[in-house]
């Protein structure tokens, strides 16, 4: 049972670090408090979880056959990667760690379902790709329906406040439901849990997360990389969202991180390219190369040091 930690963990990473994609540009566009940013996304990441959590589950089952050690040695290496980038005030990708530290293990003993691996990969790439061009659509067309709108500005924020709680309330549903297989669903292959247990100590790791300690990336991501108006961060949530959640009916586990930068990347390019910190934005690009690559040295170590 205390291999479970492992997975508490990386609940823990996942919502210290992923929270702040869901929130990030509104807290940073001062539309909604901190306070209130995390009560919604702790409460909706479980709700999410706990309806949708399943799918993904299966997919990571499929990459390499687990053990009890096998899944405690990946659950751990995924989430001192993600950790490290959190402590660097760097959005990492907790799928890639998640994928990076089970393909470590599956090198060490020969086993790795290299067709799984690619649609896990082909995923990765259609996922900023993906948000790019949602937030190039719903830009303009969101943005032509609010000014024919016969109302003041001070409505018009009132309206987007409410846009942005319900976008950041529907990406934190889409948040538990696609990447709580990344916390738990390792330990549902090997018999520990059930898949509504693994679900619920999912969600439940990642609210902690996202509770105690994820202020610091939410900056990095609301405020750093491009300046959001807050009809942009509305925008940016949403695509994010509903890209997320596409991939969570398809069954794959995907970086909310690369969601959230596609979208704002999007806004980016809309408002003009000059607007982008092209230093944050390598930085960015840099944490999300060496997750899977960290996550796997350190699993693949760990597991041929204690159980080689």
């Amino acid at each position: 049972m205390h291999k479970l930690l492992a997975g508490v963990f990386m609940g823990w990473s996942l919502g210290s670090n992923d929270s702040a994609n869901i929130f990030g540009t509104a807290v940073y566009s001062k539309m909604i408090r901190f306070r209130t940013a995390i009560i919604l996304c702790s409460v909706f990441v479980i709700i999410g979880a706990l309806i949708e959590g399943q799918q993904g589950m299966h997919t990571l089952s499929g990459l390499v056959k687990q053990t009890a050690n096998s899944a405690f040695i990946a659950s751990f290496a995924a989430a001192l990667t993600v950790t490290m980038m959190t402590c660097l005030k760097l959005p990492a990708s907790t799928s890639q760690a998640m994928v990076g530290a089970i393909i470590g293990i599956g090198l060490f003993i020969g086993d790795v379902n290299y067709s799984v691996l690619n649609m896990i990969v082909i995923c990765w790439i259609g996922t900023p790709v993906g948000t790019v061009i949602v937030t190039i659509i719903l830009y303009p067309f969101i943005g032509k329906i609010l000014e024919l709108l016969p109302i003041n500005i001070f409505t018009r924020d009132r309206i987007l406040k409410i846009g942005l709680i319900t976008a950041g309330s529907y990406g934190a549903y889409a948040l538990g439901a696609n990447n709580v297989a990344n916390v738990t669903g390792v330990f549902t292959q090997t018999g520990q849990l059930s898949i509504f247990q693994a679900a619920l100590l999912g969600g439940a790791s990642i609210a902690l997360g996202a509770i105690t300690y994820s202020r610091n990336v939410m900056k990095t991501v609301g405020k750093n990389l491009v300046k959001l108006d807050s009809f942009s961060a509305f925008i940016a949530v949403l695509s994010s969202a509903i890209v997320v959640h596409i991939f969570s009916k398809v069954g794959v586990p995907v970086s909310t991180s690369q969601a959230i930068i596609g979208a704002v990347l999007g806004i980016g390019l809309l408002k003009g390219a000059q607007t982008i910190n092209l230093k944050t934005l390598f930085s960015i690009l840099s944490g999300w190369v060496c997750s899977p690559i960290i996550a796997a040295i350190l699993s693949y170590s760990f597991f041929s040091f204690f159980f080689g």
